[in-house]
C-alpha cells in the first residue's frame, strides 16, 4: 500500500524522473514492492503451512483425546461394576452364613431339648441342611466373583489404563513433533525469502549510491538555462558637459543612446518578480528624468529649455494610437514569457533561446522518427502491392492505393514540418551565435521574431524582420519596471467559484478545490487563464473553464 501510494503515476516516458535522486527513490520503491511481495509469501506460507496446519491438527488431537478419555471412563465403569457384583456376592454369602449358623443353633437346641418332638427335630435338621447348602453355593459364587474382580482389577491397572495412558502419551508426542515441524516451517519460509530480500536491500543500497548531486545540478542547469547573457556595464553619463559649454555653442547635446535603452534581461523575465529567487529582481539604477537628461539647448542669455526629439514624441503617439494601457500589455507579456502558464506557441518563441533550441531539436527528432515509420510503411505497402500484382488471387493491388496515397501525404506533411522546424532552429542558433557580438538592449528589445509578443501585445508575421523601436527614456524604464515588478497586491475585480478541482502543479498556477471561492484580480486575456487570489494572499492563474466568474460592477471600490 505504501508503494502504491508513493509510486509516481506516469502516463508517458516524458514524465519519468530524470534526477538521480528521483530515479533512486523510484528504484527503492520497486525494491520495496518486491520486499513486500516476499513478506506476503511468508505470510501465505505461515497461513497455510503453519497456522492452518496447526488448527487442523489441533482439531484432530481434541477428537482423539476425547476418544481416549471415553475409553478410560468405560474401563473404570466396568471395574466398578465387577466390584459391585463381587460385593453383592460377598454380602449374600455373609448373610447365608449367618442364617446357616442360626439354623444350626436352632437344631442343636431342639436336639438337646427332651420336650421337643421328633418332627420338630427333623424339620430343624432339614432347615440346617438347606441353609448350609445355600451358604456353600454363595461361598462358591463369592469366590468366583472375587476371582473375576481380582482379574479385572489386575487387567484394568496393568493393561487397560497403561494402554490408554500410552496412547495419550503418543498423541502428545505427535503434537510436540508437529509443533517442531511448524516451527521449522516458519523458519524455512523466512529462510527461503532471505536471498531475495537481501537482493532487494542490495538494490536499495545501489540505488542510494547512484545518487549523483553534480549530475542533478547539471540537469537543472540544462533544463532551465536561458541562453541570455548578463547585461553589460552601464556607460558613464556626463551631466556636467553643459557647465563648460560656451555661449556661442547652440548645438543640441547628444547623450549616448545605449545608456537610455532598457535591458530586457532585467525587465522581461520568465516568471513574476515575486518568484525571483533572491527577492525582488534587481533593477538598473537610473537617474530621475530631467530636461538635461533628455535634450537641452542653450539660449544666448545662458538659459536652457528642453527640446524633445522625435523619438519620444513618436513613442507617445504610437502609445496613444494603440489605445491599450501599458499595464495589461506588460502583464500579458509576463504571461507570455511564462512557459507553463500560457498556451505554448508553435515555434516556442515564448521560451528563452536555449530552451527554444532544445524544444525545437526534440520536435525535429520526433518528426524524423515519425517520417522513418511512414517511410517503412510506404516500403511495406509497395512490396505488398508488387506481391498482389504478381499473384492476383492474394488480393487487389488497387485496394492499397488509398493507404499508399495517405502515407505519401503524411510523408510530405512531415517533411514540411521538419523543414519549418529546422528553419526555426537555424534562426535560433544564428541568434545565439550573434548575441555575443551585440548588446542585449538592441538585440532583445528591438528584435521581434515570428509569433513573439511585442510590448504592445502585437505580433509580426515576418520571421526574419528586425523592427527597430524608438529608444526609450529613463522615465519609461522606471515606469516599466515599477509596473512589471510591482509588489503591491492588485485590487479584486470580482470573485469566482471553482466548478472543478485543479491541481496547479505547473509554475505560476494556483491549485483550487471544487467549490472554493477565489478573488478575481485579472480577467482572461483570451488565452484561457484567469488570474485569481486566495484570502491568504496566494496568487496564480487558474483555467477559465474551471470556474464560474462573477465580476463586480465597481471594480475600483472592490
Amino acid at each position: 500500500n505504501l508503494v502504491k501510494k508513493y509510486c509516481p503515476k506516469r502516463s508517458s516516458k516524458d514524465e519519468e524522473p530524470r534526477f538521480t535522486s528521483c530515479i533512486a527513490f523510484f528504484n527503492i520503491l520497486n525494491e520495496l514492492n518486491d520486499y513486500a511481495g516476499q513478506r506476503e509469501v511468508v505470510a501465505e506460507e505461515m497461513g497455510h503451512r503453519v497456522y492452518g496446519e496447526l488448527m487442523r491438527y489441533s482439531h484432530d488431537l481434541k477428537t482423539e483425546r476425547k476418544m481416549h478419555l471415553q475409553e478410560g471412563r468405560k474401563a473404570q465403569q466396568y471395574l466398578d461394576m465387577c466390584w459391585k457384583q463381587m460385593d453383592n456376592s460377598k454380602k449374600k454369602f455373609e448373610r447365608e452364613c449367618r442364617e446357616a449358623e442360626k439354623a444350626q443353633q436352632s437344631y442343636e437346641r431342639l436336639d438337646n431339648d427332651t420336650n421337643a418332638t421328633k418332627a420338630d427335630v427333623e424339620k430343624a435338621k432339614q432347615q440346617l441342611n438347606l441353609r448350609t447348602h445355600m451358604a456353600d453355593e454363595n461361598k462358591n459364587e463369592y469366590a468366583a466373583q472375587l476371582q473375576n474382580f481380582n482379574g479385572e482389577q489386575h487387567k484394568h491397572y496393568y493393561i487397560v489404563i497403561p494402554q490408554i495412558y500410552k496412547q495419550l502419551q503418543e498423541m502428545d508426542e505427535r503434537r510436540t513433533i508437529k509443533l517442531s515441524e511448524c516451527y521449522r516451517g516458519f523458519a524455512d519460509s523466512e529462510r527461503k525469502v532471505i536471498p531475495i530480500i537481501s537482493k532487494c536491500l542490495e538494490g536499495m543500497i545501489l540505488a542510494a549510491k547512484s545518487v549523483d548531486e553534480h549530475r542533478d545540478s547539471q540537469l537543472v542547469i540544462d533544463c532551465f538555462k536561458s541562453g541570455f547573457e548578463p547585461p553589460g556595464d552601464f556607460p558613464f553619463e556626463d551631466y556636467s558637459q553643459n557647465i563648460y559649454r560656451t555661449i556661442s555653442d547652440g548645438t543640441i547635446s547628444t547623450p549616448k543612446q545605449e545608456g537610455m535603452r532598457i535591458d530586457s534581461k532585467t525587465t522581461v523575465g520568465k516568471s513574476k518578480g515575486k518568484l525571483w529567487l533572491f527577492g525582488k529582481k534587481p533593477k538598473p539604477q537610473s537617474p530621475p528624468l530631467t530636461p538635461t537628461s533628455l535634450y537641452t539647448s542653450s539660449t544666448p542669455n545662458g538659459s536652457q529649455y528642453p527640446i524633445f526629439s522625435i523619438e519620444p514624441v513618436h513613442y507617445c503617439m504610437s502609445d496613444i494610437k494603440t489605445g491599450k494601457p501599458r499595464i495589461p500589455s506588460f502583464r500579458s507579456l509576463k504571461r507570455g514569457w511564462s512557459v507553463k502558464m500560457g498556451p505554448a506557441l508553435e515555434d516556442f518563441s515564448h521560451l528563452p533561446p536555449e530552451q527554444r533550441r532544445k524544444k525545437l531539436q526534440q520536435r525535429i527528432d520526433e518528426l524524423n522518427r515519425e517520417l522513418q515509420k511512414e517511410t517503412d510503411q510506404k516500403d511495406a505497402l509497395i512490396k505488398m502491392k508488387d506481391v498482389y500484382e504478381k499473384n492476383p488471387q492474394m488480393g487487389d493491388p488497387s485496394s492499397l492505393q488509398p493507404k499508399l496515397a495517405e502515407t505519401m501525404s503524411n510523408m510530405d506533411r512531415l517533411r514540411m514540418e521538419i523543414h519549418k522546424n529546422e528553419a526555426w532552429l537555424s534562426e535560433v542558433e544564428g541568434k545565439v551565435a550573434a548575441r555575443s557580438d551585440r548588446r542585449h538592449s538592441s538585440d532583445i528589445n528591438h528584435l521581434v521574431t515570428q509569433g513573439r509578443e511585442s510590448p504592445e501585445g502585437s505580433y509580426t508575421d515576418d520571421a526574419n524582420q528586425e523592427v527597430r523601436g524608438p529608444p526609450q527614456q529613463h522615465a519609461h524604464t522606471n515606469e516599466f519596471d515599477d509596473e512589471f515588478e510591482d509588489d503591491d497586491p492588485l485590487p479584486a475585480i470580482g470573485h469566482c467559484k471553482a466548478i472543478y478541482p485543479f491541481d496547479g502543479h505547473n509554475e505560476g498556477t494556483l491549485a483550487m478545490k471544487e467549490g472554493e471561492i477565489l478573488y478575481i484580480i485579472e480577467e482572461d486575456k483570451g488565452d484561457g487563464w484567469t488570474r485569481a487570489r486566495r484570502q491568504n494572499g496566494e496568487e496564480g492563474y487558474v483555467p477559465t473553464s474551471y470556474i464560474d466568474v462573477t465580476l463586480e460592477k465597481n471594480s475600483k471600490g472592490s
